[in-house]
């Protein structure tokens, strides 16, 4: 049978890409050219701010101050789970070697990037979970300087928890710029800043281009879309659960797609009933957030079975995927295309969004299909090395030289040809393409 919407989306979760493309790309290079002075415009126009740009030692212990202590305790337990969990995955990387062939060693070596820029959202919602989840993380992999950039308010500045966030995870700078300004000032190495080799962290979606055309003369975390989520859910889920988890993430943004798939009906439209009561009952912003994106962009699906599920799962390769089911092992098995997992009832991608150990920043707009999210092994480069002694050279240099030729590169294969005769003279090679 056939998957049947109870719910369709309207949209798809894409902006007017050609038109902020024209726009980013506007303001990047006006800032290239014209350094702290066009950044500081820039600031000014869109952040409505002329205040000091890199936080001095004292502004930032004056925001620690206003920072209430048991929100500072809430911030350090999240701090350090996303730190146990960033010392967990840099352990699985190792520098490692092997002998190839005997006097031939090759090895690899991870060696973190030099310098970080982590991009904090702060316009809207303060983001403080996303200084958590990307400076700890540059702190962990081993980055030699990590700014923190966030967006500051009118005649303000950035937001307290968000200065205290930057600071105890480990952060060398903390600038007050945001939007395209923000990415740029840390990618042309502004203000007396290092350029950086990685930008991180989420962002609207000025952000994201200036990421996107930005990639390749540095590095990025991922090109992102809005945040989407996907919860699987049988006969054995909560309705009101199911609901309040939906509504939870659809309020990130008008544009956040949130779906639910299910193999029964009668759950499907219990949580169809009470999705339109939850969201009325969301403060304005989040509210008016969460209706545009149930309204354009959710979808409830009815699959004929678990396998059913599993595979609509995987089509959709969700940022976020919830499994609200029975036998949560058949799933953790079978599941393979989703940035982050959460499994049963019992947790939640709020969690996840802010204080388990496990990062935030993950892949958007089905990128699951080919990568995860944010971890250290994004700040490490794995470079390889060899050695060898000059017999181990003798084998490897004459089929260099024999496959080279074959494909025409004839530079190639002399390089390898003086090697045997330099090493091994009055020993003959047949060093032909048919050889």
């Amino acid at each position: 049978m056939a998957r049947d919407y109870l719910k369709k989306a309207t949209l798809t979760a894409k902006s007017d890409a050609s038109k902020t493309h024209e726009i980013v790309t506007g303001i990047l290079d006006d800032i290239e050219q014209g350094g702290d002075a066009k950044a500081m415009e820039y600031a000014a126009k869109f952040d409505q701010y002329e205040g000091n740009v890199l936080l001095t030692q004292d502004e930032i212990a004056a925001a620690i101050e206003l920072v209430p202590e048991k929100l500072k305790q809430d911030i350090q337990f999240a701090h350090d789970n996303v730190r146990r969990f960033a010392e967990l995955q840099k352990s699985t990387v190792h520098d490692v070697e092997t002998e190839i062939v005997p006097g031939f060693v090759a090895g690899q070596k991870a060696i973190p990037v030099d310098a970080a820029g982590c991009y904090v959202p702060g316009g809207r919602y303060s983001h403080i979970a996303s200084a958590i989840m990307t400076v700890t993380t540059a702190k962990v992999a081993g980055c030699g300087h990590i700014t923190a950039c966030s967006p500051p308010r009118p005649g303000i500045g950035i937001a307290p928890a968000i200065v205290y966030a930057a600071h105890i995870c480990g952060a060398d700078k903390i600038m007050a710029m945001g939007g395209v300004q923000g990415v740029a000032a840390m990618t042309f190495g502004l203000f007396g800043l290092p350029k950086a080799n990685i930008l991180v962290g989420p962002g609207n979606q000025f952000v994201a281009e200036a990421k996107r055309i930005l990639f390749g003369r540095v590095g990025i975390d991922m090109i992102a879309g809005p945040t989407d989520s996907l919860i699987l859910a049988d006969k054995t889920a909560d309705p009101h659960i199911v609901a309040t988890d939906l509504v939870s993430q659809a309020e990130h943004g008008y544009n956040s797609p949130v779906w639910l798939v299910t193999d029964d009906r009668e759950l499907a439209e219990k949580v169809m009933s009470m999705v339109p009561g939850l969201i009325d009952d969301l403060p304005e912003l989040n509210r008016e957030n969460a209706f545009a994106a149930w309204r354009d962009y959710a979808e409830v699906i009815i699959c004929d079975d678990r396998e059913d599920m599993a595979a609509c799962s995987d089509e959709y390769a969700p940022e976020h995927l919830t499994v609200q089911a029975d036998d949560l092992d058949w799933w953790l098995g079978r599941l393979t295309c989703y940035g982050s997992l959460f499994l049963g009832e019992e947790t939640t991608v709020s969690y996840g969004d802010k204080a388990t150990g496990t990062n935030h920043v993950l892949p958007t707009s089905r990128a699951a299909n080919y990568t995860g999210g944010l971890s250290v092994h994004k700040y490490m480069k794995i470079v390889t090395w060899q050695r060898a002694t000059r017999e181990g050279s003798r084998q490897v240099a004459q089929a260099t030289a024999r496959i080279s030729r074959l494909e025409g590169m004839e530079g190639h294969a002399r390089s390898a040809d003086v090697r045997l005769a330099k090493y091994f003279p009055g020993e003959n090679f047949d060093l032909s393409a048919d050889g």
